[in-house]
């Protein structure tokens, strides 16, 4: 069981001064943990909790990047959510030289690799919906084409995005999830 509800966690997050573009990311992350949840028989309201929470530490960690998730312990415990979920949250963190706190930790289950590849696919598709001007009509072909231009969305890491294949799905499958996922999900 969750401690907050959806709309508790959203009004927590705007609390914090976020930017509407951050927003807009922890919303198209959960849409994206929901229908990933629901390919894989799992808890819809629990991935989606951590993908809107995923980066709950933010907008308070951007300019000092070293801290991001590490922070996130904190302010998850005051929300009453468990170790569990914790770990899973931090998870998107391990093994990035930015936050050497977790420099040595790896992510070993279909959630962590799950939250991981959609949080960084957001940022794929968002940049592929600017230069298209739109969501309606994206197809996978388009996407996957983008994808393998490493020019393009660069500071996106394409391997953090393949680590959906570790959960048994394919690149293509995942496209078209996160495809459908964000041209469902409502921005801001």
């Amino acid at each position: 069981m969750l401690p907050i509800t959806r709309n508790q966690a959203v009004e927590y997050l705007q609390s914090l001064n976020q930017s509407e573009t951050d927003m807009n990311h922890y919303l198209a992350t959960e849409s994206i943990m929901r229908k990933l949840a629901e390919k894989f028989n799992e808890d819809k309201e629990y991935w989606g909790m951590l993908g809107l929470l995923h980066d709950i530490d933010w907008a308070i960690t951007k300019d000092n990047v070293n801290e991001h998730c590490v922070k996130a312990e904190q302010m998850l415990k005051e929300l009453n959510f468990n170790q569990e979920f914790i770990e899973n949250i931090q998870s998107h963190c391990y093994n990035n030289e930015l936050v050497p706190y977790f420099i040595d930790k790896r992510r070993i289950t279909k959630i962590q690799h799950s939250l991981t590849a959609a949080e960084t696919m957001t940022g794929i598709i968002t940049a592929y919906k600017l230069m298209r001007g739109t969501m309606e009509g994206m197809e996978v072909k388009g996407l996957k084409k983008k994808f393998k231009d490493k020019k393009f969305a660069e500071k996106c890491d394409r391997e953090l995005v393949k680590e959906i294949e570790l959960t048994g799905m394919s690149l293509d499958e995942f496209f078209e999830i996160s495809i459908q996922a964000m041209q469902n999900f409502e921005a801001l």
